[in-house]
């Protein structure tokens, strides 16, 4: 799904111009990259959970070359999917009893 789509899908809930279904996708990722960016976690109930994660510092190597690399330390984000979300994608199998 592209962020097209899920203008497409939010604009056909109601009645929403397509402008419109595009605020509203650019408000919500606005709002969850400048919580990243402050350092935030942003928990939606039933979905899952955005954070930063700290990487160190490492010696990494050049593919095409062999030479090493110094990868320096950084923050990346990271989504924690909720129980329900997982459940979601990934039914059980009711096992016969």
């Amino acid at each position: 799904m592209t962020k097209a789509d899920l203008v497409d899908k939010v604009t056909a809930l109601g009645d929403l111009t397509r402008r419109d279904g595009e605020i509203i996708v650019d408000t919500l990722f606005d709002s969850v990259i400048g919580a990243l960016k402050s350092g935030d976690k942003i928990e939606i109930r039933g979905f899952g959970s955005f954070r930063t994660r700290q990487r160190n510092s490492r010696i990494g190597r050049n593919p095409k070359t062999g030479a090493r690399v110094d990868v320096p330390a950084k923050k990346v984000p990271f989504f924690k999917p909720s129980k329900e979300l997982r459940d979601l994608v990934n039914p059980r199998e009711q096992v016969p009893a």
